[in-house]
C-alpha cells in the first residue's frame, strides 16, 4: 500500500511516500480502507521528535481517518464489512498512523460515519470534533445560557467549540484574524466575532459578556496563554481550559483567580477513555445529522503531497501565518 511515513524525525521534508506493507487486523482490529485522514498540530511535533510517541521506524504519520471497512478481526463485534467508520487517536502510544491506503484500527477508537457525512468531514472532524466536545462538556460542564470564548474561531478546534457551545445553548464570542474569518465564525454560530488585532478587544468581549456575568467558560487554544486579561474577564466560578501549549510558562495572577472562585482545568484529548471519547462520538454523529456539527475543511490535498500539508499546518501553529481556516485534509 501507499504510506507516507518517517524513518527518521526532523523537518517536513522527512516524510517519504512509497509503498509500505498492508496491515494485517489483530483479532480486536478493523481493516479500513482509508478514504480521507486529517493533519493536526500533534500529528507535527511527533514528526518533528518533539513528542515522544514513535516506538518503531518506518512510522506512519497521523492520528484521525475515516473510511470503509475492508475486513474485520474475529473478535470484532460492531462492525462488519462495507460499513463506513471513522475515528482518531491512532499514530499514538504505539498504534499504527492514518497517512495510508489501509489502516488496522483497534474498534474501541472506530465509529460509524453518518450517512450524510463525507469521509473528507469526518476525518477534519475527528480530533478536533472529540477535543472540543470532552473539554466542553465531560471536564468543563458547560450548561446552557453560558458564555463561551474561544480564540480562533475559523481553526480547527476553534470552530468545532463554536458550533458544539452554539448547540449547547451557550453564548459565545470568538476571535478571527480577518473579514473572512470573522464571517465564517459568525455563520458557524458565534454571537460576536472579532479581529484579535482590535486594541478594543478585550473592551468588547466585557460588554458581551458582563449582561450574562462574565465569560463562564474561556477555551484556551493559544500556545501562549494570556492569563492577566484572561482572568480579569472571567465570571465568578469560570472554568478556564487548558488545552495547547507545550512550552508555555505565562506568569500566573493566583490572588486574582482565586478570589473568583476560577477552575483551571487542563486535559489532552488522547488521554481519554475509549469509553469517554466513544460517548462523545455518538453525540458529535447526532449533531450532524440535525445540521449542528459541519467540520470545517480549509484545505484537501493527496496523500503524496504530506511534506506540502505539514509544512502548511506548522506555518499556522508555530509560525503564525493565519493562512489556514478549517483542517487540511489529506485524500489517498
Amino acid at each position: 500500500m501507499k504510506a507516507a511515513f518517517i524513518r527518521q524525525t526532523g523537518a517536513p521534508s522527512v516524510i517519504e511516500f512509497g509503498e509500505l506493507p498492508t496491515p494485517k487486523p489483530r483479532p480486536n482490529e478493523v481493516l479500513v480502507k482509508v478514504g480521507a485522514v486529517a493533519v493536526n498540530p500533534i500529528d507535527t511535533y511527533i514528526r518533528a521528535g518533539a513528542v515522544s510517541m514513535i516506538n518503531h521506524f518506518p512510522y506512519i504519520l497521523g492520528c484521525d481517518l475515516a473510511g470503509t471497512v475492508e475486513q474485520v478481526g474475529t473478535e470484532v463485534k460492531r462492525f462488519k464489512v462495507g460499513d463506513r467508520v471513522w475515528g482518531s487517536n491512532q499514530g499514538l502510544f504505539g498504534r499504527q498512523g492514518t497517512f495510508a491506503e489501509y489502516a488496522s484500527v483497534d474498534e474501541r477508537w472506530l465509529y460509524a460515519t453518518p450517512a450524510k457525512m463525507t469521509d473528507a468531514a469526518a476525518a477534519a472532524g475527528a480530533l478536533v470534533g472529540l477535543t472540543a466536545h470532552l473539554g466542553l462538556f465531560l471536564h468543563a460542564n458547560l450548561k446552557p445560557g453560558e458564555v463561551v470564548f474561544v480564540n480562533g474561531g475559523a481553526g480547527g478546534v476553534g470552530s468545532a467549540v463554536v458550533q458544539l457551545a452554539k448547540a449547547a445553548g451557550a453564548f459565545v464570542a470568538t476571535t478571527g484574524g480577518n473579514d473572512e474569518s470573522l464571517a465564517l465564525c459568525k455563520q458557524l454560530g458565534a454571537d460576536m466575532a472579532v479581529n484579535y488585532r482590535d486594541a478594543n478587544l478585550d473592551d468588547q468581549l466585557r460588554a458581551f459578556s458582563i449582561p450574562h456575568g462574565g465569560v463562564h467558560l474561556w477555551f484556551e487554544t493559544l500556545r501562549e496563554p494570556t492569563m492577566d486579561r484572561t482572568i480579569s474577564l472571567m465570571a465568578p466560578r469560570g472554568r478556564l481550559v487548558l488545552m495547547a501549549g507545550r512550552a508555555a510558562r505565562p506568569e500566573f495572577p493566583v490572588g486574582p483567580f482565586y478570589v473568583k472562585d476560577l477552575r483551571l482545568i487542563g486535559f489532552a484529548m488522547f488521554n481519554g477513555t475509549p469509553e469517554e471519547q466513544r460517548a462523545a462520538a455518538d453525540k458529535l454523529n447526532t449533531l450532524h445529522e440535525f445540521g449542528r456539527w459541519n467540520p470545517l475543511i480549509g484545505k484537501t490535498l493527496p496523500l503524496s503531497e504530506a511534506i506540502a500539508a505539514h509544512q502548511l499546518q506548522e506555518d499556522n501553529t508555530i509560525g503564525k501565518q493565519g493562512t489556514l481556516r478549517g483542517k487540511i485534509v489529506l485524500v489517498p
